[in-house]
């Protein structure tokens, strides 16, 4: 990680608790290095979006630190305002004022007027190809096109970090595929820091040159998606059971599979199995036999390379989206 001066967001042991003992942030630290796409991922309740509204002067923490583009987010919020660009999970943009006349609030918000603020209107509507869309009044808009006016506003002004807060949630495959490919354009030719939160596991691998897994308000694991997965020798060998196993029959299961050389980490979660080995193909034969000793039913078995899920159940102990269905908390 490099050293302050480099970092254009650095949080530090932040903590945050709302009324009814709920805490959101348990110690979250977070740095960025400038010029870079970090992608905070976790579940729904993970406290991915409390860490941002702290990072945009929108919450204060109840204890630690932080700066954005090196101005304090407590003590200068003016400065960090006016360097940063956020898109939150709710679009901001007036659904009565067209897209073109929602870019032209939004710059005169940050101070820019006359010809420059018309030349950047047209600018951002052609590079997010809302030309001839950005006449009409954006109640009308696909979701695609409301979200891509929300990073066109997000942008007016230059920001030196742009803030994606769950930027695709709600879209479908092909809208959120052209966003992929636009926040990666946007961090490739703009150099632009972005900090993106997500809870899909696909858009961290993809757009976020580093991650942090986030769970229970704090940061698990960080590291490059790559080396994250490399940490994990050989190849994910999933289950699927026909009958949840209860908590004693799966100690007793998880024990007899690692008896095997080469399988380790097995855990099972209800009628799920997982484990690593270092040749699942030939793992699985193995793990078959032990279940049919044992009386647990087999429904289905992959055999993959390791994936973020996988990251995510070593240092969290729990699979990916079992959590995200059901929130963090």
């Amino acid at each position: 990680m490099p050293g302050n001066d480099a970092l254009a967001v650095d949080a530090r042991e932040l903590i945050k608790t709302y009324s009814g003992g709920v805490t959101a942030l348990d110690g979250m630290s977070v740095q960025v290095a400038a010029g870079t796409v970090f992608g905070l991922l976790g579940p729904n309740g993970a406290g991915k979006s409390t860490t941002v509204k702290i990072l945009t002067t929108l919450a204060r923490p109840d204890s630690g630190a932080a700066s954005v583009a090196g101005h304090d987010v407590a003590k200068k919020p003016g400065k960090v305002r006016r360097a940063i660009g956020v898109v939150s999970q709710k679009s901001g943009a007036d659904p009565v004022a067209t897209g073109r006349e929602n870019l032209i609030l939004q710059g005169r918000l940050y101070g820019l007027r006359g010809p420059e603020l018309q030349r950047r209107a047209d600018e951002l509507l052609e590079r997010f190809d809302l030309t001839d869309a950005g006449k009409r009044p954006v109640k009308g808009y696909s979701g695609g096109m409301q979200r891509r006016l929300d990073v066109a506003l997000g942008l007016v002004h230059r920001p030196e970090v742009l803030f994606l807060d769950e930027p695709t949630t709600g879209l479908d495959p092909e809208a959120r595929q052209a966003m992929w490919d636009e926040i990666a354009r946007l961090a490739g030719d703009e150099g632009l820091t972005i900090l993106l939160t997500t809870h899909y596991l696909e858009e961290a691998d993809k757009l976020a040159e580093r991650i942090a897994i986030v769970d229970r308000g704090r940061v698990v694991v960080e590291g490059t998606p790559d080396a994250l997965k490399g940490e994990l020798r050989g190849d994910a060998v999933h289950v699927e059971l026909r009958d949840p196993v209860g908590e004693v029959d799966a100690r007793l299961l998880t024990t007899a599979l690692t008896e095997f050389a080469g399988v380790r980490d097995a855990a099972i979660d209800g009628r799920r199995l997982s484990a690593r080995a270092d040749d699942g193909a030939a793992a699985v034969p193995q793990v078959l036999a032990v279940l049919e000793r044992e009386g647990a039913k087999v429904a289905a078995v992959t055999v993959a390379r390791p994936s973020l899920d996988d990251v995510y159940l070593r240092y969290a102990g729990r699979r990916f989206p079992d959590v995200d269905a059901g929130g963090a908390r």
